[in-house]
């Protein structure tokens, strides 16, 4: 079959569509991906054909910007037509369309075309559901006729990449069409070596406001303590502007299932995906949330409801994350981590994912 996939460059909105994408590669289908130019070597480093989109706004997620100016520019890039436009030229005779939840106006595109289409959400559904939908992105995007819930009814099917257990939304009463698939990421092991507290210190690769100083002060409390941190800056943060502690290395990057095998904790800003990833190493959370208007907020209050870690502000002071740290590293909540970890291991959300996408496709 020909799949196509429609994205953008949003964060962890893409390691989902990744693995859906290598998935459907494994089984020995066709796929074409569809997103911003500056994806392209993220996905073509996957084996998936890329195209870039040609008719959309460009978009830099690692730019700085104002909280405001964030806002309306992800309402643009969500609401925009030039992506519809683009998909439809692109999978005009594709088996299915699998599309960013998010990319409201290509969604409904997809549907006055009549494409076989799937609406993919990469987070809680509870979060886009709730404060999205109601929110200024809701309220802009029904003034231009893109209801989120009529676009997302409208699609064959909602794939939900997130452990329903979790997602507030998942023990709902929800129409057939939609189903939660667990998360979608590489298949992982539990974390083995934690005779010496370390520590991973991963915040957003998206730009945020605040963002550098939280991790400063986050460094500052943990200054002198038994705990080795490690520390990923990612694009979004410019590690020359910290002060480093003794106890703490920095790097640009680090692929996290090579490093979270050996940590005992991490320290994150409350991303789905970061977040799904430490819970299936059975890792406890450090959650610092650095938008309110994200899910960052709410995917703390979960992991914390759930015993598995703590939720605190970024503008805490060093003192106060110190003392997060020091006390998600207690065993109640590693044994809630590990119960969560246990739990997302036993599903391949991939391929719980993939057999609903095809399942809606056009047959050859």
């Amino acid at each position: 079959m020909d799949v196509v996939l429609a994205t953008l460059d949003a964060g962890g909105n893409v390691p989902p569509m990744l693995g859906i994408g290598a998935e459907l590669v494994r089984r020995g289908h066709d796929v074409r991906v569809l997103g911003h130019p500056q994806q392209r070597d993220t996905f073509e480093a996957a084996g998936l054909e890329f195209h870039a989109y040609e008719h959309a706004t460009p978009w830099d997620p690692i730019a700085p910007k104002s909280t405001l100016a964030g806002l309306r520019g992800f309402i643009h890039q969500f609401t925009e037509r030039g992506k519809g436009e683009d998909l439809v030229t692109l999978a005009r005779d594709a088996s299915v369309v699998v599309v960013d939840c998010m990319l409201l106006g290509a969604l409904d595109a997809a549907t006055s075309a009549g494409l076989p289409h799937v609406a993919m959400v990469h987070t809680f559904h509870a979060y886009f559901d709730g404060p999205w939908r109601h929110g200024p992105v809701g309220i802009a995007a029904r003034l231009k006729g893109l209801s989120p819930r009529r676009v997302w009814s409208e699609s064959d099917a909602v794939v939900v990449c997130s452990d329903p257990s979790l997602d507030p939304a998942g023990g709902g009463s929800w129409p057939e069409t939609f189903l939660w698939t667990g998360p979608v990421q590489p298949r992982t092991q539990p974390a083995s070596d934690r005779s010496h507290p370390r520590v991973l210190l991963s915040l957003s690769t998206t730009s945020f406001p605040g963002q550098r100083e939280a991790m400063q002060r986050i460094l500052d409390g943990l200054a002198d303590s038994p705990i080795e941190l490690i520390v990923t800056t990612g694009p979004a943060i410019d590690p020359a502007g910290l002060t480093v502690p003794s106890n703490a290395t920095v790097h640009d990057f680090l692929p996290h299932d090579e490093v979270m095998p050996g940590c005992s904790a991490v320290i994150g800003h409350g991303g789905h995906s970061t977040t799904m990833r430490a819970l299936a190493h059975d890792l406890p959370l450090v959650i610092v949330p650095m938008h309110p208007m994200l899910d960052q907020p709410m995917v703390g209050k979960a992991v914390e409801s759930a015993g598995a870690g703590v939720s605190i502000k970024k503008s805490s002071t060093a003192a106060a994350f110190r003392t997060a740290v020091e006390t998600v590293l207690d065993d109640s909540h590693r044994e809630a981590a590990a119960t969560i970890g246990a739990r997302i291991r036993a599903v391949d959300g991939a391929v719980v994912a993939v057999d609903r996408i095809l399942g809606v496709a056009r047959k050859p």
